[in-house]
């Protein structure tokens, strides 16, 4: 590359200093090395990044800074460029000399001289790492939410996400069953009914449960409903504080679930019987002998007015 003096301050342009200034003012490693492969000069991010002082990197070759690994790619990808001389751009991981390994692509390009020859590269690193774990998040999350929303799907009891607009996030179709055939064919334009606002999706009740846990926080809100003839069980709870709540919609008309809830609710009556008995266990349980002796009185009177 060849430059017009007049561009530069009179004395800076023969100052090797002024250019080194330049370089190490940039946050991206950068380096030249000459054909031999021996570094000539790189700059601050450079040293940053390959854990070596500038002292230690100047007049070395890349099998003196970097792992075997690593200087056999770099000194193949230099020799393909200087074969091939144009722009490379190629994604690597490097392992540092600690056993760290980070992603990073790489930019370079060959330099020449006044008489148009190659007399080294010139080349740049990005480090990409914070980049490719961040779309491996999302990538993971993208799954995650995919086998979410196919199990939501899938359910047979209704169920619809709502975020801080009072917009459907996501439904499913027992849902869409549940509040109509109005519903239903909205369901098979829309799937989800994604973007569908919520207040006129649901009875009053169900929409003011939703806008209460909303701006509450609230972890769950649950009541039986009656809408168009049945029985409905509505469970109200928290996603995301303040950002998105979800209902679930239980028809309890449907003998099975009638069945199911009926467990649920005896076993839950079966536990805080248990737990009012051992309260009153542990209250009269230093009076025992008392209240053996309490107890034997009223079955007594009990029998006594049982034969009368």
């Amino acid at each position: 590359m060849i430059y017009d003096k007049q561009a530069f301050l009179p004395g800076n342009i023969d100052d090797p200093e002024f250019y080194q200034k330049i370089f190490d003012s940039l946050p991206i490693p950068i380096y030249y090395r000459d054909l031999n492969g021996v570094y000539q000069m790189c700059n601050k991010a450079h040293e940053e990044f390959t854990g070596k002082p500038r002292t230690q990197i100047i007049g070395n070759s890349v099998f003196d800074i970097h792992t075997k690994q690593m200087a056999e790619i770099y000194s193949q990808k230099d020799k393909e460029l200087i074969a091939n001389p144009t722009i490379q751009i190629y994604e690597t991981q490097v392992t540092h000399t600690d056993g760290t390994k980070v992603d990073v692509i790489m930019n370079k390009a060959v330099i020449r001289n006044n008489q148009s020859e190659i007399v080294g590269i010139v080349g740049s690193i990005n480090d990409v790492t914070k980049l490719k774990k961040t779309e491996k998040r999302l990538e993971n999350a993208k799954q995650s939410m995919e086998v979410a929303s196919y199990m939501l799907h899938k359910i047979n009891v209704g169920i619809i996400l709502m975020d801080n607009y009072n917009k459907v996030i996501d439904s499913n179709e027992s849902f869409a069953k549940l509040m109509g055939d109005e519903t239903v064919e909205l369901f098979d334009t829309i799937p989800g009914l994604k973007g569908a606002d919520v207040k006129v999706l649901v009875p009053e009740v169900i929409f003011r449960m939703l806008s209460s846990i909303m701006q509450s926080g609230e972890d769950m809100l649950e009541r039986d409903i009656t809408y168009q003839d049945r029985l409905l069980h509505v469970s109200v709870v928290t996603l995301y504080k303040e950002k998105v709540v979800g209902a679930v919609i239980r028809d309890m008309s449907a003998p099975l679930l009638v069945r199911d809830e009926i467990i649920l609710r005896a076993q839950r009556i079966k536990e805080q019987n248990i737990s009012t008995v051992q309260r009153i266990a542990y209250l009269l349980g230093e009076n025992a002998a008392e209240t053996e002796e309490l107890l034997n009185s009223i079955i007594e009177s009990h029998r006594y007015g049982n034969d009368q």
